[in-house]
């Protein structure tokens, strides 16, 4: 990471270590609460909500991603398919010539008339033809039907491929549903609030994000961590760094906006490496480290379902996609719960 950046992600963590400090600041006077629930039920309510909403994305992503593997494998299948007949076509071609040629003989052809000769030399000719000529035929008979069985098959595995592409088209709605209703009950909440109310709860996101980070900058972590980015970690860190200050979009994979893991898997292809679409399937099938290995360019996947993801770009900072109304930002690496720290290229 360049200076600039490694500068932007200690101020990160000087900043939220400063703010969680007991005794830095003076106490200022707080807007009223709302009547019923508190700001802080409220922002607990609110990041209910979105963690809901950032699971069902991540649902609604991998459906995505296996729907696009399926028709992928249905077009290579009709191609498979379309070569299969062309193929059935010319063998029956073949096939009905031959037909033909026997039939223009009186039900022989030329070779096995041949046989009928007095000539001894025309009739050993003759012979090594019919031999050469019925295995042919065999053999195209043979050809026949094994390409009329995988022509079968190829339209058998179609359908298949057709059904599962349909179930993850139901999927997908359900997720979208179940994304809009979250994202939309938050929105509700937020929009009850008045313009204060609102400057009070993004203060107390941030207290409780900072409280998180000092807790953990607390267990003396960052002096065990001190890996070294490879050379492909540094290229994702650049890219993921380059789009701090574009918005979050749920389901967005760039280059305008993003949602976390499509900040993620894009940073890691602009490094020349592919990785799963979504924070889920990256724990999954990522090899995972130790959290005293991390190195910048890992991921860290967060909360107990792995709904969210960050990169690490060392000094204890993250580069991820918040939420819904957040943009791309430098986080405390420690401000959510941790489930795990994955390699992509381990």
């Amino acid at each position: 990471m360049n200076r600039r950046l490694y500068a932007a992600a200690i101020a990160v963590v000087s900043a939220v270590t400063l703010l969680a400090a007991p005794g830095q600041a003076l106490a200022v006077p707080q807007p009223p609460e709302p009547p019923g629930k508190s700001l802080e039920e409220v922002r607990k309510e609110l990041d209910e909500l979105y963690r809901k909403a950032a699971s069902a994305t991540d649902a609604y992503n991998l459906a995505e991603e296996q729907a696009d593997r399926q028709s992928a494998q249905i077009v290579k299948l009709a191609q498979e398919i379309t070569k299969g007949q062309a193929r059935i076509d010319d063998l029956k071609d073949r096939a009905g010539a031959t037909a033909r040629a026997q039939y223009r003989g009186g039900g022989l052809p030329p070779e096995a008339q041949l046989v009928l000769t007095d000539d001894p030399h025309l009739f050993l000719d003759a012979a090594g033809r019919i031999k050469a000529g019925g295995k042919a035929t065999k053999d195209l008979l043979g050809e026949l039907n094994r390409t009329q069985a995988d022509l079968r098959a190829y339209s058998k595995e179609a359908s298949a491929q057709w059904a599962l592409l349909e179930a993850n088209r139901v999927k997908r709605e359900k997720h979208k549903k179940e994304i809009n209703k979250q994202i939309a009950a938050a929105r509700q909440i937020e929009a009850r609030l008045q313009k204060e109310e609102l400057a009070r709860l993004r203060k107390l996101e941030q207290e409780a994000a900072n409280r998180a980070q000092t807790a953990w900058l607390g267990s003396g972590v960052l002096k065990e961590i001190n890996g070294r980015a490879s050379e492909q970690g540094k290229a994702a860190v650049a890219f993921a760094t380059e789009q701090i200050g574009k918005p979050y979009v749920w389901g967005a994979e760039g280059p305008g906006s993003y949602d976390c893991s499509g900040l993620t898997s894009q940073a890691w292809a602009a490094a020349g490496r592919g990785i799963p679409r979504t924070s889920q399937e990256q724990w999954r099938l990522l090899p995972r480290v130790d959290i005293k290995e991390m190195r910048p360019g890992d991921l860290i996947i967060y909360h107990a379902d792995a709904s969210h993801v960050g990169m690490y770009v060392g000094d204890g900072a993250i580069v991820h996609a918040p939420r819904p109304g957040r943009n791309v930002t430098l986080a405390g690496a420690g401000s959510m719960a941790i489930l795990g720290v994955v390699r992509p290229d381990k």
